[in-house]
């Protein structure tokens, strides 16, 4: 019986790929085969390792620092960028102007970090917040801005959890799911977060348009529970079959063959993710509207934490930053959306396609602390003339203004670099978030 010693001695390298290998050998041998013709079909199933390179490949730098903080913050992504061009699969990369790190394990890709890659996905490169994104309604009829945001106000749901009265996702969103494996069993997740944001970032800002003065409500949040498994599904085929092909390329930054099976239907559950994303906006602006009586004058919205495929080929992978090229997607029209912070205006772009940008602009104002950072070494205050709300109750001091890198200068870098040209701006009247849930949560107060 040939076993994984026989393999060794004839100069194989132990690995995953050995039962299969043996299974494989030893049934040829039971139907006559020798020893050359096993050898020669162990060969053929031996993975050939791909390894990390040497030197990582350049990368575009669109971002300056104005002072020793921002300094350190560039310096620190450029160090992730500088491992992270080193992963095989990448092609080229770039840094938008509110990069910051994203995790402590050399190479992570930070926030800000755009990477394409060849026949390849990487979960890893879009986190869990599968298809964190920005929508803005624009209403027709002139309305108070502080009746618009107690309008959301009380029709969405922040922190954990789902609503108290549940709301159905779209039929043809929930239709995707039996039959792919990297959704199926997944909704009662689709559905109980469904119409909800969540915490940490997310928001519903209420402002009016600097161009005709109609208010608008813009909201910031992912796919909840639902993108969260989807991506612990797809590190861990990613984790399996980066281990048997390049067992030496660090776990955050494994891939699924974009070619394979397991890739397409990965490809497939982000398409149903993002749509589910866009109806859970959608949900949160239709109440609101509802619940004012007032009709859409216009709406477009576009996501900034996901994959995306060009006619190259190539899958673009945007760690937080914004797509800002023509046809991005099927229902592109032209203009993105860039917040910065609740204090300041809504930028919206219009695409420039900054090749050296890879097509990319910033998805925000970025940070060049942590929070936790930034609390021990900052008294931030609620913004002046803002009327800022925590849906639990506390305030999160690490969302306040403050917490951000200075907003007129990510915007001017915006326009030195081209990564988008502003065509108006939402000017903030307020916003809603979800504060500091885990201090003052709704339902402990009763306790």
């Amino acid at each position: 019986m040939i076993d994984g010693n026989t393999l060794i001695a004839w100069g194989f390298k132990p690995g995953r790929w050995f039962r299969d290998g043996l299974a494989t050998a030893n049934a040829l041998r039971a139907e006559g085969a020798d020893e050359d013709a096993i050898f020669a079909a162990l060969q053929a199933l031996q993975p050939l390792e791909t390894l990390m390179r040497t030197n990582g490949l350049p990368f575009s730098m669109l971002i300056d620092a104005e002072n020793e903080l921002e300094r350190a913050n560039v310096g620190a992504v450029a160090q992730h960028m500088d491992a992270l061009m080193r992963v095989p699969t990448i092609v080229v990369g770039a840094v938008m102007p509110d990069a910051c790190p994203s995790g402590t394990a050399t190479g992570t890709i930070p926030v800000g970090g755009v990477v394409a890659c060849e026949d390849a996905i990487h979960p890893g490169f879009h986190s869990s917040d599968i298809c964190c994104s920005v929508a803005i309604t624009v209403f027709t009829r002139k309305d108070d801005p502080k009746r618009v945001l107690d309008a959301v106000h009380a029709v969405t749901h922040f922190g954990p959890g789902g609503r108290d009265k549940l709301l159905s996702p779209p039929d043809e969103v929930m239709a995707a799911f039996d039959a792919n494996p990297f959704l199926k069993g997944l909704e009662r997740f689709a559905v109980g977060h469904f119409a909800t944001q969540g915490d940490g970032n997310h928001f519903a800002f209420v402002g009016h348009l600097k161009s005709t003065g109609q208010v608008a409500l813009v909201t910031h949040h992912g796919s909840r529970g639902l993108g969260a498994q989807v991506y612990k599904r797809g590190m861990a085929a990613a984790r399996k079959h980066t281990a048997i092909y390049a067992p030496k390329v660090p776990d955050h930054n494994a891939w699924i063959r974009a070619s394979s099976d397991d890739g397409r239907a990965y490809w497939e559950a982000l398409q149903v993710v993002r749509l589910w994303t866009k109806a859970n906006h959608h949900a949160i602006h239709d109440l609101a509207a509802a619940k004012l009586g007032n009709k859409i004058a216009d709406r477009f919205w576009n996501e900034h934490n996901f994959v995306f495929r060009k006619t190259d080929g190539l899958f673009y992978h945007g760690k937080g930053a914004t797509p800002n090229w023509a046809g991005f997607s099927a229902d592109d029209d032209g203009r993105t959306i860039v917040p910065l912070n609740m204090a300041e205006p809504v930028l919206l772009l219009k695409h420039t396609d900054n090749k050296d940008a890879l097509g990319f602009a910033p998805h925000g104002a970025g940070r060049n602390l942590g929070r936790k950072a930034f609390l021990r070494q900052n008294r931030p205050e609620l913004p002046d003339g803002i009327d800022a709300r925590f849906y639990c109750g506390k305030p999160d001091l690490s969302e306040l203004p403050q917490a951000y890198k200075n907003a007129a200068s990510v915007r001017a870098q915006i326009e030195a670099y081209r990564l988008g040209e502003v065509i108006d701006e939402v000017i903030p009247y307020g916003s809603v978030m979800a504060g500091d849930w885990e201090a003052d949560a709704p339902w402990r107060k009763g306790r």
